[in-house]
């Protein structure tokens, strides 16, 4: 058995979800990615392979919540040599058990046992600071483990006051969740925060399962060169996500851009403003992604489906799913 990731540019097909996690790649502020779909499409499989993918950063050395300097690493940590060193971007499992204390980081009994230390053991929000937060099965998820996130996701900011302790920490990531909608709904409350939604679904085409196929029995058989070839490839995209990062803070905002982000969203009937903002900065990330100096409205059209799908109201007297709304008020709006 392989320790490797499958390569992300390997994975055949699922060029939307492929290109939501880019978008965040360059931007994080766009808020997450959900990805609901059939079971066997690739979902966990893109999510792995994006930590390979992904640029490294500079942290302090032995932080627990990957400060980029020193005066940001939080008190507790007892941290005083100011060494940064370049270690991978955190991709860190949420699993569908994890306790509270797992979660959010508790007393440490270790050392409060064998040493009468009060000391604190960060958890799963810590390591994933400055990185991204992955949850499998995310429409299973406990609620009060929901509503710990929610409080996260809104403040960027995790607060344990339990035990004697008084914590805070920097928790600032993207969220990405992915799941099967057969096995139940998202809150509505967890759902709006992520930024992009994607659905995916198993190949119809004869040819593209036959590629997957390939892909997959080269992964596990002539693994060697299969790495070599298709790291080749991530350099590449990693390229391309640090051009678009450099490019980003560039990109100009027409007026008429944002007169068209609101207009969709009226028409779509989307609540409150998050859609608007969301639409414009993942807008903003793919014209940068493209080395498009200003966004135009072949990039809102472009990104629209992904950043207002599941912002709809559901229309008892319209049977067309999400994505085909969304698609036909770009149309109607956009032309």
């Amino acid at each position: 058995m392989t320790k490797h990731a499958f390569p992300f540019s390997a994975i055949v097909g699922q060029s939307e979800m492929k290109e939501a996690m880019i978008l965040t790649a360059i931007d994080p502020g766009i808020g997450g990615v959900l990805v609901f779909g059939d079971r066997g499409t690739g979902k966990s499989t893109a999510v792995r392979a994006l930590a390979a993918l992904l640029p490294p950063i500079q942290a302090v050395a032995g932080c627990p919540t990957n400060a980029a300097t020193l005066k940001d690493c939080p008190d507790w940590a007892n941290i005083i040599d100011d060494q940064v060193i370049e270690k991978p971007t955190p991709v860190i499992d949420l699993p569908l058990g994890a306790t509270e204390d797992r979660v959010v980081g508790a007393l440490d009994i270790e050392k409060a046992l064998t040493k009468g230390e009060k000391a604190f053991e960060a958890g799963l929000l810590a390591r994933a600071n400055r990185g991204y937060l992955y949850i499998d099965e995310v429409n299973l998820l406990e609620d009060h483990i929901v509503d710990l996130l929610l409080d996260v996701a809104q403040s960027g900011e995790n607060v344990v006051e339990r035990e004697g302790l008084s914590i805070r920490h920097d928790a600032k990531f993207v969220l990405v969740g992915s799941g099967n909608p057969e096995e139940g709904e998202l809150r509505p409350q967890l759902l709006d925060r992520f930024g992009l939604s994607v659905d995916v679904g198993s190949p119809k085409d004869i040819d593209e399962r036959v590629e997957v196929i390939k892909r997959r029995d080269a992964f596990e058989t002539n693994t060697g060169p299969f790495m070599t070839h298709w790291t080749g490839e991530d350099a590449q995209l990693r390229d391309k996500i640090m051009q678009g990062r450099t490019a980003l803070p560039a990109v100009k905002t027409p007026d008429s851009t944002l007169r068209d982000c609101a207009e969709l969203c009226v028409a779509l009937g989307s609540d409150g403003l998050r859609g608007e903002l969301t639409l414009l900065r993942t807008a903003r990330a793919y014209a940068a992604f493209n080395q498009d100096g200003e966004i135009t409205r072949e990039h809102l059209r472009h990104v629209a489906p992904m950043a207002l799908r599941h912002r709809l109201r559901r229309d008892p007297l319209d049977d067309a799913g999400s994505s085909a709304r969304v698609a036909r008020t770009v149309t109607e709006v956009l032309g």
